[in-house]
């Protein structure tokens, strides 16, 4: 999972990050809500989740919030401030967070409150995913072919939802690898050309219909 961490306090941002980066995730740091927001905007594909400072330079929280919402980004918002007034709350809530956390926090809570916002992200999707003969279930991570399981890596499953989730475009090698590890860099790049080549072989080898497909000049895409 890829977070957003916008925090102008950047000892504390890099704290969180570090807490983070230990527990598995992957994390991008902003602090200022201006930059912060471009990002969102632009790149909201490689993101999960975005932990949100209320108190920021050049854009606050709340115009952030209201700003994705605005532009039908639906990253869940978990907004962390010192802010703990009922109206900074209600104001936050209604400018489309899902969550609260009061500064300052213990990071146990933090990290409860992030698998709590994940599960109910995941809950909006189906639970199973059928295109052509291929049928994904993303609560087992089970993968099926023609009736025949396909045995995927998790890094290889995690690509194959990721193109799935955003089967509406191409997505990029870049963001694809900054979704899955934060790094645009070309090893990255090509790296996602190996998971990519192997999801092939395993998903479209020695059947007629290919779903994986390349838009030349963009990327990768899933055809339906």
């Amino acid at each position: 999972m890829h977070i957003a961490v916008v925090e102008d306090e950047k000892k504390l941002a890099s704290i969180i990050k570090e807490g983070l980066e230990a527990e598995g995730y992957v994390v991008s740091l902003f602090h200022d809500g201006e930059t912060a927001e471009v990002e969102l905007l632009r790149n909201s594909v490689i993101y999960s989740l975005v932990i949100l400072d209320l108190m920021l330079p050049r854009k606050n929280g709340f115009e952030v919030c209201d700003a994705l919402r605005k532009n039908g980004i639906a990253l869940p918002i978990l907004i962390l401030t010192a802010r703990e007034s009922v109206e900074d709350k209600v104001r936050a809530l209604d400018s489309g967070a899902d969550d609260f956390l009061t500064k300052p926090f213990s990071f146990d809570e933090l990290l409860a409150r992030l698998r709590a916002l994940d599960r109910r992200s995941r809950g909006k999707t189906v639970d199973e995913i059928k295109i052509n003969t291929l049928s994904i279930q993303s609560n087992t991570r089970k993968v099926v072919r023609a009736g025949e399981d396909v045995l995927l890596t998790p890094t290889e499953y995690d690509v194959l939802k990721m193109l799935i989730e955003h089967s509406e475009r191409a997505l990029t090698r870049e963001e694809i690898s900054m979704g899955l590890w934060g790094s645009n860099e070309v090893s990255f790049s090509n790296v996602v050309d190996v998971h990519i080549s192997n999801l092939r072989k395993k998903i479209d080898d020695n059947h007629e219909y290919k779903i994986i497909r390349t838009v030349r000049g963009l990327g990768y895409t899933i055809q339906k």
